[in-house]
């Protein structure tokens, strides 16, 4: 299993993280269960979720992710190796009130006494740096989180956070959450991609897989009603996201694999990044991601979806 460090927290995960956007929403009960069950048998070790998931639904307040992963962790006897990533702050932001509370919370729905991995969820350009930065400090020194991370910062914001945690010895962003994948590239690629390299952060992509476009099973406008997020597909289906479906169907051809299984490998054939997060509402799906644990891209396979891709 190739594990790979997440900055310098002393964490590591193998090339898949599994979204945890979907329990409680899409993903509910046994058939929820089992599929945590099969991803840590497989060798994964890192579950994404965050206090917001899934806010969105009509009747739900945020939280029944961590609820439902909390309930699988106790019949599981613990996180016997399973480490669990969440978030503060996407919609009350980042006060140091607010993230003291957030992790109480996350805490308690989940049932442990240490979260792995805790993000800021996106920036809060309204609350002092310093305020928010010392709080997350705060919980690692009293063991409530082992290690930080940043999700939807710019490279600027990042580079000022990881400044002033350095310069005032507070526990560092170790870790950042972009949007990546062959779709929407210009938001990681270039200044902030180059300072996570360059800073030694781990970068852990979300939407891997574009919400599904880059499973190629939404070649046409009479696919969209497939899933829940087919009212996204319009964005992607157009000359750009046809060629890269045409590129995808060559590689997995080439290779034995899936459109989907190849989108996550270039993630993680990409400088800079650790592993892309994605998620899975049924065994077969789990099982297709879980095909890139082990998939192994040439350069001239990457090369071919970069070129296919570029923005």
């Amino acid at each position: 299993m190739d594990l790979r460090p997440l900055g310098g927290s002393g964490l590591t995960t193998p090339r898949l993280v599994l979204g945890g956007n979907v329990f409680g929403f899409t993903a509910k009960g046994e058939e929820a269960f089992r599929l945590l069950d099969r991803f840590a048998e497989a060798g994964g070790t890192m579950i994404d979720t965050a206090d917001v998931y899934s806010k969105w639904v009509p009747g739900h307040v945020g939280g029944e992710s961590e609820t439902m992963l909390g309930e699988w962790l106790k019949r599981r006897g613990g996180k016997k190796g399973v480490l669990i990533a969440t978030k503060v702050g996407y919609d009350a932001g980042l006060s140091a009130a607010e993230i003291e509370r957030a992790a109480e919370a996350s805490l308690a729905r989940l049932g442990i006494d240490e979260i792995d991995l805790y993000y800021a969820h996106k920036d809060d350009s309204k609350t002092p740096l310093e305020e928010s930065l010392a709080a997350f400090d705060r919980l690692v020194r009293a063991g409530k989180v082992r290690a930080l991370g940043a999700s939807n910062f710019d490279a600027s914001r990042l580079a000022a956070a990881l400044d002033l945690q350095e310069s005032v010895g507070l526990a560092r962003y170790e870790v950042l959450q972009p949007e990546y994948n062959l779709m929407a590239r210009d938001g990681f690629e270039g200044p902030l991609q180059q300072l996570c390299i360059e800073r030694g952060l781990g970068v852990l992509p979300y939407f891997g897989l574009a919400s599904g476009f880059l499973t190629g099973k939404y070649r046409s406008e009479a696919d969209f009603g497939k899933s829940v997020r087919g009212d996204r597909m319009g964005a992607y289906l157009n000359d750009q996201g046809r060629a890269v479906l045409a590129a995808l169907d060559e590689v997995a051809a080439e290779t034995g694999a899936s459109p989907a299984q190849v989108a996550l490998a270039w993630l993680a054939a990409q400088p800079g990044v650790t592993a892309p997060i994605a998620s899975a509402t049924s065994l077969a799906q789990l099982e297709e991601l879980l095909g890139v644990l082990s998939l192994e891209l040439s350069a001239v396979q990457v090369a071919r979806l970069s070129e296919a891709s570029a923005p």
